[in-house]
């Protein structure tokens, strides 16, 4: 029950991030995959899913118990077998989004292992801290890797393995100062405590060990390393997990806690803190998958009933029903009774109304009816049109030379108007998408592509309708109009201005007075 507790809450990612020093993750999982090196290696956090198959093996922990292992990437559809195979690929994968050299990456590679020699555990290895940039890395590496690892650590659900050297200062842990800034009381840190092989002499970190010096929650662990020497002469993981027991057995300081220290003590105390961590979180969990069930519910309801593709003409109803919603959105959308109205910006007909009244509007009123005429335009026009005669008025032919090109001036925001409609128009059609229409992609596709080509195809003829009427106008100006006879009759009862010449006001006239 436990073991299929926690593969289910594999998938929902309830992890341990390992961050700040060097933790040996080969030694849990029992086989030598990682790859190692000189500065910075870790340049992607790896997701790595522990995942326990039934075999020989079965304490957990590293070790070789024998029976099947393999791992898989999530990149790559592949089973590897040998495990040197798996840490090439993960070279490579690096390479190829961090770059050859020391460049880092948010971009995660994700890794199971399939094994009965280990516990089924998530664990996310980071990278570790740097000061200075080296290589092709960034100026700004330290806050790079900084932020990498607070986007996992931050999630309440990571507990976090805080690696610390036993043979440097507590106090100048940047895992576990890291740790306490998103975790202040403690409650979801494990301080891990490496090189405890690699202290002075004469001293020892018990105190850290037993949490006199730095309390945790879930306390301190220590383990030993395999050192680069093991790995070059190629030592056994059950070699170098016995070498680590046989470590802790001997030592005058910790052979009174060696049975809660060790590799194989991390593996099982991390699977038993995931169960904990399921169990209280397991409320919630349950509450929250059973909404999302219920809106799935909901949202699959809204989709209609899966029957109706066993009959054809069941189906063809529905194709019928979908294309006259499609038509009845298309409509509502127009006149303003769409129940999805906006009330961030003006769509559908209220934007037609806003392009009409006052774009189009404004753009007619910013005409100026004289515009490109002058006064010595007018009489040249006037006297051209009256040969070799004087005219007493305006002659016909020159009001319609001079004003034609005027009218003509309507042209261009007309035929704006009508393009600015028929994008509101094209705008309103893909926003018809019901959700029972979303369920068909390709009809609702093909629904818009012909409504938006027929809308294309009344864009030619509508803009020639509107460029006809002006021509209209151009052709006959009817000076008979009301508004024409008005403006005419309220320009001849307008007294003229007075003229006075040079700007200068008249000179009153003297008064004579007679002499008596």
């Amino acid at each position: 029950m436990d073991e299929d507790l926690i593969k289910l809450v594999n998938k929902l990612q309830d992890t341990f991030s390992n961050l700040g020093g060097e933790l040996d993750m080969p030694h849990i999982v029992g086989r030598d995959f990682l790859p190692r090196g000189q500065g910075i290696v870790t340049r992607r956090p790896l997701v790595l899913q522990l995942i326990h198959t039934p075999g020989s093996g079965g304490d957990g922990g590293g070790g070789d118990g024998g029976g099947e292992e393999w791992g898989q990437f999530l990149h790559l559809d592949k089973r590897f077998v040998d495990f040197a195979d798996i840490r090439r690929e993960i070279e490579q994968e690096t390479f190829r989004v961090a770059g050859q050299n020391k460049g880092v990456s948010k971009l995660p590679i994700h890794l199971r292992i399939y094994s009965p020699n280990v516990l089924d555990l998530t664990l996310v290895d980071l990278p570790g801290f740097t000061k200075i940039p080296v290589g092709d890395q960034p100026s700004d590496i330290e806050r790079q890797i900084r932020s990498l690892v607070l986007d996992y650590i931050s999630k309440p659900n990571c507990v976090i393995l805080a690696v610390s050297a036993a043979n440097v200062d507590l106090a100048n842990s940047e895992s576990l100062k890291l740790a306490r800034s998103v975790d202040p009381q403690g409650r979801r840190t494990i301080g891990i405590l490496t090189k405890l092989d690699l202290m002075d002499a004469g001293t020892h970190a018990l105190d850290v060990l037993t949490g006199r010096v730095y309390p945790l929650k879930l306390g301190f662990i220590g383990v030993v390393n395999r050192s680069q020497q093991d790995i070059n002469v190629e030592k056994s993981m059950t070699d170098a997990l016995e070498s680590e027991a046989e470590f802790f057995r001997s030592h005058s300081q910790y052979r009174n806690i060696a049975r809660k220290n060790g590799t194989k003590y991390l593996a099982k105390t991390l699977n038993q803190v995931l169960m904990n961590h399921i169990r209280d979180k397991l409320p919630d969990m349950k509450a929250r998958l059973n909404t999302l069930m219920g809106q799935a519910q909901q949202e699959l309801n809204s989709f209609g009933d899966e029957a109706i593709f066993g009959d054809t003409n069941q189906a063809r109803s529905l194709v019928l029903r979908l294309m006259t919603q499609f038509a009845r959105d298309f409509v509502t959308s127009i006149e303003g009774t769409n129940v999805e109205i906006s009330t961030k910006e003006l769509s559908g007909g209220a934007r037609i109304y806003y392009i009409f009244n006052d774009v189009f509007g404004n753009a007619l009123a910013s005409i100026e009816p004289t515009q490109s005429l002058d006064s010595q335009d007018i009489r040249t026009a006037i006297r051209n049109s009256t040969g070799p005669r004087p005219s007493l008025f305006v002659p016909e032919v020159a009001f319609d030379l001079l004003v034609k090109p005027q009218i003509k001036l309507l042209e261009a925001p007309s035929l704006r108007c009508v393009e600015l409609v028929y994008e509101e128009l094209v705008k309103i059609c893909h926003n018809c998408t019901s959700t029972e229409l979303q369920r068909f992609p390709q009809l609702h596709t093909q629904l818009v592509e012909t409504v938006s080509e027929l809308l294309r195809e009344r864009l030619g003829p509508t803009s020639a309708y509107a460029q006809s009427l002006i021509d209209i106008q151009v052709a006959y100006i009817n000076t008979n109009h009301p508004a024409f006879a008005t403006a005419t009759t309220q320009q001849l009862h307008t007294p003229p201005a007075p003229r006075y010449g040079h700007g200068h006001p008249p000179r009153t006239p003297p008064r004579i007075r007679r002499r008596r």
